[in-house]
């Protein structure tokens, strides 16, 4: 690439002076980019501002509630509008989760804080790619609803809909049938890993719209203060209070890392000591400093607070006092950052043959983008630093992680065995019979007639071809150990997408974006002198 730089850098003037051409310096510059992009796309290279732009599309289609005037979706419409009427309480808005139409409230929140994270740590990246108003609103979609669900500080909705119930149906959102029963945790019936998570995504979220809209930000520190009080004095395990959600979302790991995850949040949020402290005090009991993990999940937060943690050691933002229980803290981090390289003396990630990370069978897709994420972010923190990270197989410096984060990225863009890329709409080859009711189905704008429970699986969800409606921007279970990936709609372990396998690859994009583009505009700033 750089040969070709040169090369068009000689020629800038010879161009300009053809006789009866004027080529201006946006005009040249235009074309160069042009060019550029050709041949980096010839070297195999991907379209990663594609990929961004179609990431936070993806979300738009999850969306629960009344669709507003600027929905780009346009296959989907109003639902969910009477969400809480039971209860008496406004639960319209949200997300779906997945392809079916219960709105859960821990992988939710996870998405939001991830979706947080990512325009925290890359706000500049997704600007620059003209995609940071789309950023925000999927991230205000979430938490407006949040807000709602937080009706009292210990009083937190926890989920919409009944997952049994939801699974004996194949139905547009908008023809919905299925039970709307609302589940909450309150004093009585403790949910520690909802609330600390949801009181995570909306510290994040805070920062996120400090400067652009200071009172949301404001309000949405508030409810995650109460929230984090509410899950630590009230502690309990949410899926104990709720048995609705044990066969969906139980809370394996429990709920102690949510806690340390919520308050890592919040003193980043709000610079306050307590936080850190409490952080710091139960990093042993809550066994912060004790598991060595090798996945960050919707469930598994520990190597992400890990990772919040050893940045707090990285730049020094820390009293001596706190020195040795962060650094115990980073040598957790490391553990993780190592076992995904590949160079943790054997206690490492799985990989498949053709690269990607592998932890399990069912929806192993979203292990992979957390891993891209952390990669990417830790690799950030190490090079701020000047430094390596020492694996038990020797010392790693910041760019490899980048390079195992891009290296996953593009596996899943479709640098793999099948071809395919596993990011919905992008490219010339990705899963047309993704497992989502709403895409499946025929869109309402198009057939208004109503369609019932079963007659979905008897006319759609059965139905040879690919789905009338494109999920663009969604990213699927994808293949299994051996890279191999079956494309059918029944086969819900690897076609059925994920709001949490979308959200941190949205960092990730934009990063790889900029990285991708920056010596294209570092050329063209030079040669416009």
């Amino acid at each position: 690439m750089r040969g070709i730089s040169r090369k068009w850098y000689k020629r800038r003037s010879s161009l300009s002076l053809l006789k009866g051409i004027h080529i201006t310096v946006p005009i040249l510059s235009t074309i160069l980019l042009s060019f550029f992009t050709a041949c980096v796309g010839a070297a195999g290279t991907h379209d990663y501002r594609d990929a961004l732009s179609k990431s936070l599309l993806y979300f738009e289609a999850q969306r629960s509630g009344r669709m507003p005037y600027n929905q780009r979706v346009t296959w989907r419409g109003h639902s969910g509008l009477t969400d809480g009427l039971q209860q008496g309480v406004d639960l319209v808005g949200g997300y779906y989760d997945a392809g079916d139409h219960v709105k859960f409230g821990l992988p939710m929140a996870f998405t939001v804080t991830m979706l947080s994270w990512s325009a925290i740590q890359y706000g500049e990246e997704i600007a620059a790619a003209g995609e940071f108003q789309h950023a925000l609103e999927a991230i205000k979609w979430g938490t407006d609803y949040f807000i709602k669900a937080h009706t009292h500080p210990y009083v937190l909705w926890a989920e919409v809909g009944d997952g049994d119930t939801d699974h004996y149906c194949w139905q547009r959102p908008e023809d919905m049938t299925t039970s709307r029963q609302a589940y909450k945790i309150d004093k009585d019936r403790p949910g520690s890993d909802l609330a600390g998570e949801t009181a995570a995504a909306m510290a994040a979220a805070s920062m996120v719209f400090k400067k652009s809209n200071p009172h949301y930000s404001h309000l949405l520190l508030h409810h995650a203060q109460q929230l984090f009080e509410f899950g630590d004095k009230f502690r309990g395990k949410y899926d104990s209070s709720i048995d609705a959600v044990k066969s969906y979302y139980a809370s394996v790991s429990g709920y102690r890392d949510e806690l340390l995850w919520a308050a890592l949040w919040l003193h980043r949020a709000t610079g306050k000591e307590e936080y850190l402290e409490y952080a710091v005090e139960k990093a042993d009991c809550f066994e912060g400093i004790g598991w060595a993990m090798t996945e960050f999940s919707w469930d598994v937060k520990y190597a992400g607070l890990q990772i919040l943690a050893a940045k707090l050691l990285l730049k020094g933002e820390h009293n001596e006092k706190h020195k040795y229980t962060l650094e115990q803290y980073k040598s957790k981090a490391d553990y993780y950052i190592c076992a995904c390289l590949g160079k943790n003396n054997g206690s490492n990630v799985d990989r498949s043959p053709g690269g990607m990370l592998y932890v399990r069978q069912w929806n192993n897709l979203q292990y992979v983008s957390n891993a891209a994420f952390l990669l990417a972010v830790y690799s950030d923190y190490l090079s701020a630093a000047h430094q390596d990270v020492n694996c038990p197989d020797g010392p790693v410096k910041p760019e490899e992680l980048l390079s195992l984060a891009k290296a996953q990225a593009d596996y899943i863009l479709g640098s793999n065995p099948m071809g395919m890329s596993y990011l919905v709409g992008y490219g010339l080859k990705y899963p047309t019979n993704v497992h989502h009711r709403s895409a499946s189905i025929v869109s309402q704008k198009k057939s208004k007639g109503f369609i019932g429970c079963t007659q979905g699986y008897d006319d759609w969800f059965g139905r040879r071809g690919k789905n009338p409606n494109v999920l663009v921007g969604a990213i699927v279970g994808g293949p299994n150990c051996r890279d191999k990936f079956r494309d059918d709609r029944g086969n819900y372990m690897q076609t059925e997408a994920c709001t949490y396998n979308t959200a941190p690859m949205v960092g990730v994009f934009a990063k790889l974006n900029r990285v991708v583009s920056q010596p294209i505009q570092e050329f063209l700033s030079r040669s416009s002198m």
